[in-house]
């Protein structure tokens, strides 16, 4: 599947007026899985410690965990306050996760936005594609799945991170 067939799929369902934040899951999963041929994307993961995350990537014969991704509804402002709480568990808990609203995807990295980019965008009752984004959008994809672990090298990560996971747990 290419970009712009995501995009004319999602406008489809779009414009039938009934579709919600589920109903454009498996077109994503199958964009992601074009993208990313050596990367299992799973839809509706088993739950984790930080929540339930709407995709798990994975990869290797041992289903390496390499991101994670929380999509909303199309059009949710992803800034609002009704889901800072849950963006903020997942960021504090996930070092590799792109938050998304199927169209804007939003990047972190270590609980830090590194990058946001909109391959498409609502224009009266329909989505308009970004073609301009495209090429940029594989590239951020190709290299979120590249994660590497870090070596924690000085004390303070070491603290901020452990920090994240005690919230984590007291919740």
């Amino acid at each position: 599947m290419t970009i712009q067939q995501y995009i004319d799929n999602l406008n489809r369902l779009y414009q039938t007026g009934n579709a919600r934040e589920h109903s454009y899951r498996g077109d994503l999963q199958t964009l992601l899985s074009t993208l990313l041929p050596d990367i299992l994307v799973t839809n509706e993961p088993a739950r984790i410690e930080c929540g339930a995350p709407d995709y798990a990537l994975t990869k290797g014969k041992h289903n390496i965990p390499v991101g994670y991704i929380e999509a909303k509804d199309i059009g949710v402002k992803l800034d609002s306050k009704i889901l800072k709480e849950q963006f903020d568990r997942y960021r504090l808990g996930l070092s590799n996760l792109i938050i998304t609203d199927y169209l804007t995807f939003e990047f972190y990295r270590d609980g830090e936005k590194v990058k946001s980019i909109t391959i498409g965008s609502i224009t009266g009752s329909q989505i308009i594609s970004n073609p301009e984004q495209f090429s940029e959008f594989e590239s951020l994809i190709r290299n979120f799945v590249q994660t590497i672990s870090q070596t924690i090298k000085n004390p303070q990560r070491l603290a901020e991170m452990l920090a994240g996971k005690a919230r984590l747990m007291a919740v």
